[in-house]
């Protein structure tokens, strides 16, 4: 049978350079504008589907034209002619979509659509000629961003001339309410010649059987190297429901080097190489897939269906451009006899959660209502973790409002109309003269700060659109506002926690008695931060600067729990549930988590808010001595800022962006005009839109997100990529925009797995008709390689810790 494999792939298998390109911003709209197909009004972002960026870049919105699914697991297409007809490199991708209603999106080029409808179902095909996949989006998987100086290249005299979108929407229940979804993608073009050029390596059995029962199946592929040089950054894994482990490497003169390895009963993204792997001219890529057949009473066998298997393990690859190969591909074994020597590592199976299982796979099985209610809860909060992480923050030069005269900022926050909101001191200071050795405040005589503490500023121009505070407090610290518009603030020289609403003079909610620090249920000490829960109402201090613990009040400020306690230096690393300031709180509603930053510790704590139990810590080495603050955005995204480093620390005062679902740092950022001193408070909108709080610059900056604008390098090889999987059937799936491979729609002329499989005995056609896919059991490659192209920080223990 290997035999036929290699002869129908080689048959079908054509070559093909794709050279993208790109003409004046003035051309671009005025072909867009002949040639755009007509929109519903419901899609919002279509109105300028063709955007300049400058003099060489442009950004190109596709979205889907108002549809609406009739039925689960419908696939939908549309076209949208290329805008140019010079050379461009696609460099970035901001998906527009949400799992409520989508599974996953793929984003095609080609010469000809398969319809010239504005949509059409997709089992039409999505190209009569050959189609390159550009772009992959699904749920559950994180979405892409290439290297700095990498580009997918597009147009020109030989690449596609039109852009094929296809949407899978799985369950359609979402669409109850008769809504259309305009789901799509917004490309970001440049005719600026990349220096690399990325492309997809695809490794993939086609002729593995699972006996019934049997516990261990290995399907192993391996293939010689015979290209000029590759660098691999990202992977993505793939088999079906017996699927436990797929591990790929790199093997060069006997020594085995992890690509990557992974359960395919995750989200199946593009996960970022660990360590940088290169490929060079007669090594060997090898890759295992490890089955079991138990609870199948038939043979399994290579197929689309979810009752089939497969076995595909892809590499995500850049090259110099003069050497560029956009698509190759390996489908034998090579040397069996190698695989005596594969690392142990890629025998032993990754441990999934059952519920993770449900929702990496998306399959649509008889459940009850209830239950699909509750998985489609479960998936929505699964999805809050999987991040939009396709973005870097700068700061937002233009902004004004680093000029402010300010007093020693304290805190922010965002009101409901995503205003600004500060908290700042005035005239007053936090010195070493403010408090005695009993933390009672020593410079009452001062009377209470004069100025207006509270200012909420536009925060586009940094306008002042209102304020108040005047006459209150000594040293305001902590703020945040709830769901109604309501200031929750702190006092740390009066020891109290106010509610304040936006247009009222008084409080409406003190707690605390006044400049009385103690530490039983109506007395605070030094209260940094207050929050309040938008689902139930809870009422959360922390608490504080002289007492080691959180304190949780009813709605109407009856005390109803409290957890912490000190940490004991003298036993080195703190313990979960000990504080050493707690500074910063962050609410996480949809996870019912409360999460601390632990100042002096240097980490966040996570914690059940109800309850007060430990869920996790977060701490970086990048974090240094102290973490400040911590903010939460809807999404899976923390936020959070440190403080300078000690006498011979190397790590920097800076931002952080981090996943909330592992902790992993995605992004730091830094001023541009001035520089941090003593970060205090950050706060952060769901468009990214960042502010920090500085008490020693008396300052706040605004960052932004320049995922519009630019591309760039982000951890981990310099990659945060996606790739999907289809409702029981495979999809040949692509990362972020690029041209992984070329893929013939129905029409082409190229290999059908369809065909393919369903020529073989036990084998189904079916979810191969929808896409098709070229490939050889040798390493081929599509391309032949042409044109190149507060206050004082603490003192180091056991001295006791500054203000802030």
């Amino acid at each position: 049978m290997a035999g036929l494999v290699n002869n129908l792939l080689i048959l079908f298998l054509v070559f093909q350079n794709i050279c993208l390109g790109f003409r004046s911003p003035l051309s671009v709209f005025k072909r867009y504008k002949d040639t755009a197909r007509p929109f519903s009004s419901e899609c919002l972002g279509s109105d300028q589907p063709v955007i300049s960026l400058g003099l060489s870049d442009f950004a190109l919105d596709i979205r889907m034209p108002g549809v609406m699914p009739k039925q689960s697991d419908t696939y939908l297409c549309m076209s949208v002619p290329l805008p140019v007809d010079d050379e461009a490199y696609v460099v970035d991708f901001k998906p527009h979509a949400s799992m409520d209603t989508v599974h996953h999106m793929l984003l095609f080029g080609c010469n000809e659509p398969s319809s010239t409808e504005n949509y059409w179902d997709c089992d039409e095909g999505t190209c009569k000629d050959k189609s390159n996949i550009l772009y992959a989006w699904a749920r559950n998987a994180p979405p892409t961003r290439l290297p700095k100086g990498v580009g997918f290249r597009v147009g020109g005299e030989t690449g596609g001339r039109f852009f094929v979108l296809q949407v899978h929407y799985g369950d359609i229940s979402a669409f109850r309410d008769k809504h259309k979804d305009c789901s799509g993608v917004t490309l970001h073009l440049t005719h600026q010649k990349q220096p690399l050029i990325a492309g997809m390596y695809l490794m993939m059995s086609v002729n593995t059987v699972i006996p019934p029962g049997e516990k261990v199946v290995d399907a192993d592929i391996a293939c010689h190297y015979k290209r000029f040089p590759m660098h691999l950054f990202a992977y993505r894994v793939h088999t079906h429901r017996l699927g436990k482990v797929v591990s790929g490497y790199r093997v060069r003169n006997g020594q085995w080097t992890l690509i990557g390895r992974q359960s395919p009963q995750l989200p199946q993204a593009f996960y970022p190489v660990e360590r940088p792997v290169d490929v060079s001219y007669d090594d060997i890529l090898a890759a295992r897939c490890v089955f079991s057949g138990e609870g199948r009473t038939t043979e399994t066998h290579i197929g689309g269906t979810a009752d089939d298997e497969m076995c595909n393990f892809y590499i995500m690859y850049y090259m110099e451009a003069k050497h560029a190969v956009s698509y190759m591909t390996c489908t034998q074994n090579a040397n069996p006899e190698m695989f005596r020597n594969i690392p142990q590592e890629a025998n032993i199976p990754i441990p999934v959660k059952s519920d993770m299982l449900k929702m990496s796979h998306g399959h649509h099985e008889e459940t009850k209502d209830t239950d699909k209610s509750s998985l489609l809860q479960q998936a929505k909060k699964e999805e809050e973790e999987i991040l939009d992480q396709d973005f870097h923050i700068e700061e937002a030069v233009e902004w004004p409002g680093l000029d402010l005269r300010l007093g020693q900022v304290s805190g922010l926050a965002l009101d409901p109309e995503n205003n600004l909101v500060l908290f700042h001191r005035g005239d007053h200071v936090w010195d070493e003269n403010s408090f005695d050795s009993k933390f009672v405040y020593q410079q009452r005589g001062l009377g209470p700060i004069e100025q207006n503490t509270i200012l909420v500023l536009n925060p586009s121009n940094a306008k002042l659109l209102h304020s108040m505070g005047k006459s209150l407090f000594y040293l305001p610290h902590g703020l945040s506002i709830d769901k109604n518009g309501n200031y929750w603030v702190t006092d740390v020289a009066l020891h109290q926690v106010f509610k304040l609403g936006a247009d009222d003079k008084e409080p409406l909610l003190i707690l605390g008695v006044a400049l009385q620090p103690g530490s039983d249920k109506n007395h605070f000490c030094q209260p940094t931060d207050v929050a309040v829960d938008p689902i139930t109402g809870s009422i959360y201090v922390s608490d504080g600067y002289c007492n080691s613990r959180i304190i949780q009040f009813s709605p109407n400020g009856l005390y109803v729990n409290q957890w912490g306690e000190g940490t004991e230096t003298s036993l080195g690393r703190a313990r979960p549930g000990q504080f050493h300031i707690p500074h910063s709180l962050a609410l996480i509603p949809d996870f019912s988590q409360l999460c601390v930053a632990d100042r002096e510790n240097g980490r966040i704590q996570c914690f059940r808010s109800e309850t007060g139990e430990f869920v996790r810590e977060i701490k970086h080495k990048s974090f240094g001595r102290e973490l400040f603050a911590v903010s939460y955005v809807p999404g899976g995204l923390l936020f959070a800022v440190n403080g300078m480093p000690y006498p011979g620390e190397a790590e920097p005062v800076q931002g952080f962006v981090m996943n909330f679902s592992t902790g992993e740092i995605i992004d730091t950022f830094i001023p541009l005009r001035k520089s941090f001193e003593m970060p205090h408070d950050v706060v952060a909108s769901e468009d990214k839109t960042v502010f920090v709080g500085d008490v020693h610059a008396r300052a706040v900056w605004k960052f932004a997100s320049t995922e519009k604008m630019e591309h760039r390098s982000v951890k981990k090889a310099g990659i945060e990529v996606q790739e999907i999987k289809a409702d029981g059937e495979h999809k040949l799936d692509s990362s972020s925009g690029r041209n992984l491979g070329r893929l013939r729609g129905k029409g082409g002329g190229g290999l059908n797995l369809g065909n393919f499989f369903a020529s073989h005995k036990g084998y189904s056609r079916k979810g191969f008709d929808r896409l098709s896919t070229e490939g050889s059991d040798q390493e081929k490659d599509e391309d032949d390689g042409t044109d190149s192209e507060e206050e004082c920080s603490a003192p180091p223990p056991p001295p006791a810790p500054s203000s802030s």
